[in-house]
């Protein structure tokens, strides 16, 4: 493409892509700071987490489901659909009247989340060749990290001036605006794609059968409680069911949901496994640092949540510098295959001696980790893509947001575990009150006693070595995947 061509197909695409995708990316945490206003309105302290996961499991199963029919039936027509349903469950969220309600709202919300992240990808695939788009995906990935920074300050503004449901109605002049943009994008019809199309629908009943428990057995365990086991025991026994009759299903489907002839491509299982694995350590140092900062270190949240800055810009300059240089040079999983092993040894030097760390050093090491893990972010959507062709860009996008979302699920699981197990085998008392953090959130360390934030944060120190670890063996594994990809140099 000439020059003039890309500044045409720029002005075409990105301000509708990025519109969606921030508004996909702030729907994530602009509740978060709302959570409390929502127990408290509907008396669910012990269910306010549904708030959050009724989300993330639509969010999870949509993805596929509508990057298939946008392969179908045009990709500019479903990202309408797709903003149509997450108005929808906006103005259902705003207008509950019960905590099910809420529910529900979150839910039709989560479907067009799913669709506005698997989507916004596939039209970037759809208008740019693959050198192009790193750059694209460079933007992409800064509108990403702004909007999930912004989300939970904007979250509690709204909420302590005009209540929660401010969140959500906040949101649809944004939708309208997004939509408006969205009408502009050519509408074609892949060719001969939905020629004879059937949906395969019995494989999206066994998908959500699959996705629901999982990500649902992951959530128990988060808990951090015996009490929980035996439920998420069952629920993992109920999504391995599913998966095998899926796999069933659709080796047989005409139209499958899940092509397992494109996912079973090395170039796209390895770099989905690679992104799962990179993401879930970067969400679980998200989930576990404030907590970190808060009880080791005494600081306050405002305070932590300066520190946790640099994460944020690290995040934020490596995806868009593996952006950049995937443009200027081609260069694909060389990228992440550097910047992942830099990662990893941080995050080991984190381990080993964040106890000797000032402050302000201590989070410089954080964001240059996270720096290194989000080069691999552009490059894996991008390999994905191209290895899947024109044709599956929807089916591409879907596998890597898949990915993404179940191994945030299950890497913050991990990393729980590893924490509440080096506590239990230091103190058993702070281990049961590190349960209790993170079922009530870090706003619980102020009504405790002197005595028991201190026995607290003794035995933090030693059980977050385990957790950096952790996250460090995770980025590890991804750096041997990036390795391992086929996929070194983008042509075209």
């Amino acid at each position: 493409m000439t020059p003039a061509e890309l500044r045409a197909a720029f002005f075409r695409v990105f301000p509708s892509v990025a519109l969606a995708i921030i508004l996909a990316a702030a729907d994530q945490t602009i509740v978060a700071t709302a959570l409390p206003a929502i127990a408290g309105e509907f008396g669910a302290l012990d269910q306010v987490t549904w708030v959050v996961m009724a989300y993330l499991v639509a969010a999870t199963i949509a993805a596929p489901v509508f990057g298939r029919l946008a392969d179908a039936f045009g990709r500019s027509r479903l990202l309408l659909v797709g903003l149509v349903a997450h108005g929808a469950g906006a103005v259902l969220c705003a207008l509950a009247g019960s905590f099910g309600g809420l529910i529900l709202g979150r839910l039709v919300q989560g479907c067009g989340g799913g669709a506005l992240t698997t989507l916004t990808m596939a039209l970037i695939g759809e208008a740019l060749p693959p050198r192009e788009r790193g750059r694209f995906q460079a933007y992409i990935a800064s509108c990403f990290v702004l909007a999930s920074s912004l989300g939970p300050l904007v979250g509690g503004w709204l909420t302590q001036h005009f209540g929660w449901r401010a969140c959500f109605w906040a949101m649809l002049p944004l939708l309208a605006l997004a939509f408006a943009l969205a009408w502009r994008l050519p509408r074609r019809r892949p060719a001969g794609a939905g020629e004879g199309f059937s949906f395969d629908m019995l494989g999206a009943v066994l998908f959500a059968g699959f996705v629901g428990p999982a990500l649902l057995a992951f959530s128990q365990l988060q808990q951090l409680s015996a009490a929980a086991l035996p439920l998420a025991g069952l629920l993992a026994a109920v999504a391995a069911a599913a998966l095998f009759l899926l796999w069933r299903q659709e080796r047989v489907a005409r139209h499958p949901l899940l092509p397992l002839a494109l996912l079973s491509q090395p170039v796209i299982w390895k770099a989905d496994l690679l992104s799962g694995l990179v993401h879930g350590a970067f969400v679980s140092l998200v989930s576990f640092l404030p907590i970190y900062l808060q009880t080791t270190r005494g600081l306050s949240p405002s305070a932590a949540g300066a520190l946790l800055l640099p994460f944020s810009i690290g995040g934020f300059l490596g995806g868009m510098l593996a952006g950049q240089t995937m443009t200027r040079t081609g260069l694909a999983m060389i990228l992440p295959g550097i910047g992942l092993p830099i990662a990893t040894a941080l995050l080991v030097l984190a381990a080993l001696f964040a106890g000797e760390l000032a402050d302000l050093h201590l989070a410089l090491l954080f964001g240059l980790a996270a720096l290194g893990m989000s080069t691999s972010y552009p490059v894996v959507q991008i390999s994905v893509q191209v290895a899947a062709g024109p044709a599956r860009l929807g089916a591409a996008a879907a596998s890597v947001q898949f990915a993404r979302s179940l191994g945030a699920a299950a890497a913050t699981a991990l990393l729980g575990a590893l924490l509440f197990g080096s506590l239990a085998a230091h103190d058993p008392a702070a281990a049961a009150l590190f349960g209790r953090l993170v079922r009530e959130g870090a706003g619980l360390l102020p009504s405790l006693p002197e005595a028991a934030r201190q026995m607290l944060a003794a035995g933090l120190a030693s059980g977050f070595r385990a957790a950096f670890l952790g996250a460090a063996a995770l980025v590890g594994l991804g750096a041997v995947l990036a390795w391992r990809i086929p996929m070194r140099r983008l042509h075209g």
